[in-house]
């Protein structure tokens, strides 16, 4: 079972979310128990029995107010029995009701000017705990000193507290948890842009190095290690491009000679392995191909037709000792640029390859611009058209070759900005097809 990923959310977004509410959580109570212990204590009458009152409060056809019990004043009475209020009109008329407290019996006819006021009373039921509050009835609007129900500071203080930070602490969270996401996908559009930088590099575009400009200062530790390795990754590579290339030099000399000694030899079986040195030498060629294409090849005008009857008869006295044919069929073609030498070897790779491993004969078709060499063998599995490209590969254990020669054949077609595919022949042989880009020219590998 794998591991899952680690992800960024859990410590940037949920951690500090938590972190955050936790926090005003405990800043809130603890300023709410801070006030709780500054208050002075008491019991005070609740704001929602002057309303109640102030509905029951009803003018006279004279002018004068009376009280008139309603539904909402009798379930006030309940919790309250020892209820009662004063209500008074700008003009100074006023009605009672219940046993007003000798306190605030010499209010009656002074209300005047006053809209609001509390008072505490030290005991729960000596009615001295009043609202003093401005509200509209069906007398009109009426100065109220009310006693209804009570309570204390602290679990009114409790009380606000959950109907005041709840909906605070739902707020924050919607809030952290859309604009957090936001933030950081912004702080980290810098990584976003490397990582689609380091999936551009290749063997093909050495060079190229992950940029630091708007990466988050904690990664850049991480950008610069990684541009360090492929500065020694590099290095390394060209160090091993210089010792290929004068390997394949120092391999032309004792190459040609062993060549000159084979075609002199006397004897069938020295001359049978001219077709092994032939793809010698072609091998040795081709890896300085590469070389020198990286370098920076020649680009000249490539007629493919008059290139392929060129590499066809260079190689047809060595087919006929191997009881082989070649012929070359030409069609309407496409100018292409590139290294002629280069296409050349690519060509006389693949038809010495169709004459050693397809069949007795070997078709080279130009079209386009593109060159087909196919033969009537056994064909190429599906499976393996693609594998057969990767270097010392090989279809049969035994077969003969070191297996480099497709490899080079498409390093040297990607480094023309073309390609080469694998497909079955009508005769159910093997079809190899080098595309090239009209007009196409050797690739810099520094910027492919």
């Amino acid at each position: 079972m794998s591991r899952r990923q680690p992800t960024l959310k859990w410590p940037l977004i949920i951690k500090p979310l938590i972190f955050q509410l936790l926090v005003l959580l405990v800043a809130f109570f603890a300023l709410l128990m801070l006030l709780v212990r500054a208050d002075s204590g008491g019991f005070y009458t609740l704001e929602t029995f002057a309303p109640v009152a102030a509905d029951a409060v009803h003018r006279k056809p004279d002018g004068s107010l009376e009280v008139r019990m309603t539904a909402a004043l009798t379930e006030a009475l309940k919790a309250a029995p020892d209820a009662w209020f004063l209500a008074e009109d700008d003009q100074g008329r006023h009605v009672s009701y219940g046993n007003v407290p000798s306190a605030y019996a010499s209010l009656v006819g002074g209300l005047a000017g006053i809209t609001h006021g509390d008072v505490r009373g030290r005991e729960q039921h000596n009615g001295l705990a009043i609202v003093v509050r401005r509200h509209s009835s069906p007398a009109g609007t009426l100065t109220l000193v009310a006693h209804g129900e009570q309570d204390t500071l602290s679990w009114q203080m409790a009380l606000a507290a959950n109907v005041v930070a709840i909906p605070i602490f739902l707020l924050l969270a919607l809030v952290t948890l859309i604009s957090t996401p936001l933030i950081v996908r912004r702080a980290l559009v810098g990584v976003a842009r490397i990582a689609d930088e380091a999936r551009r590099i290749s063997g093909n575009s050495r060079g190229n190095r992950l940029t630091e400009a708007a990466v988050p200062v904690e990664i850049v530790p991480l950008v610069r290690a990684v541009n360090e390795a492929l500065d020694r990754l590099d290095e390394e590579h060209e160090r091993q491009r210089r010792f290929v290339a004068a390997a394949a030099h120092e391999l032309r000399t004792p190459i040609a000679i062993l060549r000159l000694k084979v075609d002199a030899a006397e004897n069938a079986a020295s001359r049978s392995l001219s077709i092994d040195v032939a793809r010698l030498g072609t091998l040795a060629e081709q890896l300085l191909d590469l070389h020198r294409l990286e370098e920076g090849g020649p680009q000249e005008p490539i007629d493919l037709g008059r290139l392929a009857k060129r590499v066809a008869a260079e190689l047809a006295p060595l087919l006929i000792e191997m009881e082989r044919s070649v012929s070359v069929s030409l069609g309407p073609q496409q100018p292409v640029q590139g290294d002629p030498g280069a296409i050349e070897r690519v060509l006389s790779n693949l038809i010495q390859n169709a004459a050693e491993h397809g069949g007795r004969q070997v078709v080279v078709r130009v079209h386009g611009s593109c060159i087909d060499v196919e033969d009537n063998g056994p064909g190429i599995p599906v499976d393996d058209r693609e594998r057969v490209f990767e270097p010392f590969h090989r279809l049969r254990p035994r077969q003969t070759g070191a297996g480099l020669g497709l490899n080079l054949v498409k390093q040297v077609m990607e480094l023309h900005g073309g390609q080469v595919t694998i497909l079955e022949s009508p005769s159910g042989g093997a079809l190899i097809r080098l595309q090239f880009a009209a007009g196409s020219a050797p690739v810099d590998p520094g910027t492919k």
